[in-house]
């Protein structure tokens, strides 16, 4: 059986959020869906709620699920539902969070009004602390090779970093061979930071279609826990540095320099994490590790032929050639000002 949409979500011990964030999908106004729920070995009764709405929900039929013997992780999970997926489209969302009734349905309006190859939601995020933070797109159309690219990177933050809550279309993942790559951290990120490279039409809405629900065990919430693995924090630094290293393939592309900017600028991010978080960090990190992080991913004679972000590329660039402590106390200045550390 085809479907127009495939919402896929990767299960791993979240029996305690499943059932709403399943509800929410299966609440969707849109008629042809495909429920595509990777079970990812997480050994909790969340599988068994699945089960229970496979049989008594009226869309029950168009759940399915894929079982792994062993727990493969987040990366792999949605790889396979790239694979498996049996609609024209496909939508990832996480167990934990939930959307909006006429998500699918207003995201596929504009996916046939247009002929878009992806349309992404606006979304809120509700903090641990209850707090609200909403974040709106303008709405905007961006159809013409690269468009959406230099829109991507205009600035940092400037596309959401998530996987979840856009639309795309399921043969240009598999045609292209968009794969999510093997970490368990910001991996979301660097896919979406080559998927805007490869999309020709797109759509972006001020419509809010998406929840995120923050919780205190999420890998992104360093700040609430007392004790942090290393290799936890390597995770994104793999994803950055992947980035890093496939940037040289757009180096003739006008939105090349933005993009160099956002990647170094998530390695800011990240070093200001670690030093923020020093004394909870096992083992910890040298100074010589943290401006190795710092590196740029283009050259100082590529950067200085910049039209956009020179300035910026330029700054960033001469910080991650500092002596070790010096890189350290600028990259602490500067995120002593942004309040980061």
């Amino acid at each position: 059986m085809k479907y127009d949409v495939t919402i896929g979500i990767p299960v791993y011990r979240s029996e305690a959020y499943i059932r709403r964030a399943l509800e929410s999908a299966l609440n969707q106004t849109y008629p042809s869906i495909e429920f595509l729920l990777i079970d990812d070995a997480g050994g909790d009764g969340a599988i068994a709620i699945i089960q229970e709405m496979q049989q008594t929900h009226q869309r029950g039929a168009d759940i399915r699920i894929i079982s792994h013997d062993s727990n493969w992780g987040v990366s792999a999970s949605r790889n396979q539902m790239i694979e498996e997926a049996k609609g024209e489209y496909l939508y990832f969302m996480d167990s934990d969070d939930r959307i909006a009734a006429h998500t699918i349905s207003l995201l596929m309006q504009n996916c046939r009004q247009y002929e878009a190859e992806v349309v992404f939601g606006s979304y809120e995020k509700i903090e641990i602390s209850g707090e609200l933070i909403v974040c709106q797109y303008p709405s905007l159309q961006l159809l013409g090779k690269d468009k959406l690219a230099e829109f991507a990177y205009r600035k940092y933050g400037g596309i959401q970093a998530s996987a979840c809550n856009y639309l795309v279309k399921t043969s240009l993942l598999r045609e292209n061979h968009l794969r999510f790559i093997d970490t368990n951290y910001w991996e979301d990120l660097a896919f979406t930071f080559d998927l805007v490279t490869y999309i020709s039409r797109a759509v972006l809405l001020p419509d809010i279609t998406y929840t995120y629900m923050c919780r205190e065990d999420s890998l992104s919430h360093y700040q609430q826990r007392k004790a942090i693995s290393k290799e936890e924090v390597m995770q994104g630094i793999k994803a950055i540095n992947y980035l890093k290293d496939t940037s040289s393939l757009l180096y003739d592309k006008e939105y090349y320099p933005n993009r160099c900017y956002n990647i170094v600028m998530s390695d800011f991010y990240i070093v200001c994490t670690i030093l923020k978080q020093r004394n909870c960090i096992q083992p910890s990190f040298t100074n010589r590790e943290i401006k190795a992080l710092m590196n740029h991913p283009a050259t100082w004679k590529q950067i200085s032929t910049f039209r956009q972000s020179r300035l910026k590329n330029q700054c960033l660039y001469l910080i991650g050639r500092l002596p070790s402590s010096l890189c350290v106390a600028a990259v602490w200045s500067l995120g002593k000002l942004k309040k980061l550390v």
